[in-house]
């Protein structure tokens, strides 16, 4: 992936090996960090509400003496350079079509951290993975889950570490036009988000389609796309489906519990979202098949 030729953002705010700010916050291992991401999806939790629990915890546990953290990486380093240009790369197609709507697009902020970080959201750990906080409107990523991505989940690439970046920026969009409040006014009336036709697999494969939609614009714009870019983030969408998870997990599937889409579901939304480049076709609200 030729991401170099895209304009870097300067919405990135580096806060690797700052430990959370002074905030605290359970360490896990690397595979720890794996293993608690994909209970997570197992149980049925989002990424708000496992950072709910997460804080909870780290209340209750006893302070530990602190201890000098990791030296920050370099600010201009190739991973930040890497993020700077996909985030970058969002805003502009964003921008033009929220443009040609007579739109103005309020682009977020990504951080990155590595251990812990303090969110509107609350407190979390590197084991919730990339998580969007609507509270700040910010995304927050822990480059060391692209390491498990590709050592424990099956996918990888720099083209999935894109993908999985635009879907975090898909959940700002739905933020800003409303789709994420109506799923949570389903939730807070008592109605039943979860299952693989309901509202919280809806929500996340529209996510999906956006992060393809973003991928259609920016591959016309640079034509940074190589051989075997394109089965990556493939790769990376099947491998983070919930039958693929719970297989893996508990040896079978329960559709019920469904909170982001199966394996084929997520590859078929990404490519509509590539394949069309229409935002129109995103609307997995209104459609009859998933």
């Amino acid at each position: 992936m030729k991401w170099r030729s895209a304009r870097r953002s300067s919405n990135v705010d580096d806060r690797r090996g700052l430990g959370g700010r002074g905030g605290g916050g359970l360490k896990l291992g690397l595979g720890g960090i794996a293993a608690v991401f994909v209970i997570g999806l197992l149980l049925g939790k989002s990424p708000m509400e496992m950072l709910g629990l997460i804080a909870q915890v780290q209340q209750q546990a006893p302070s530990a003496p602190q201890q000098s953290g990791p030296t920050a990486p370099t600010a201009n380093d190739e991973a930040s350079q890497f993020v700077a240009s996909i985030l970058g790369e969002t805003e502009d197609v964003w921008s033009a079509i929220f443009q040609a709507q007579g739109q103005r697009y309020p682009a977020p902020t990504l951080v990155l951290f590595s251990g812990s970080v303090q969110s509107a959201c609350g407190g979390a750990t590197a084991a919730v993975g990339p998580f969007y906080c609507p509270g700040d409107q910010q995304v927050y990523i822990d480059l060391s889950f692209f390491d498990q991505m590709e050592q424990r989940l099956g996918g990888g690439g720099d083209f999935a570490e894109a993908y999985v970046i635009a879907h975090e920026v898909g959940h700002h969009i739905q933020t800003i036009t409303g789709v994420s409040a109506q799923v949570n006014d389903i939730r807070r009336r008592g109605g039943n988000v979860e299952g693989a036709e309901g509202p919280l697999v809806r929500q996340e494969l529209q996510a999906d389609c956006y992060a393809g939609l973003w991928a259609h614009h920016a591959q016309k714009r640079h034509a940074w796309l190589e051989d075997g870019d394109l089965e990556e983030a493939m790769a990376t969408a099947s491998a983070i489906g919930d039958d693929t998870l719970q297989r893996q997990s508990q040896g079978q599937v329960v559709p019920d519990s469904f909170t982001h889409g199966s394996a084929e579901q997520r590859m078929r939304w990404f490519r509509i979202g590539f394949e069309g480049g229409d935002y129109r076709q995103c609307d997995t609200f209104a459609a009859q098949r998933l």
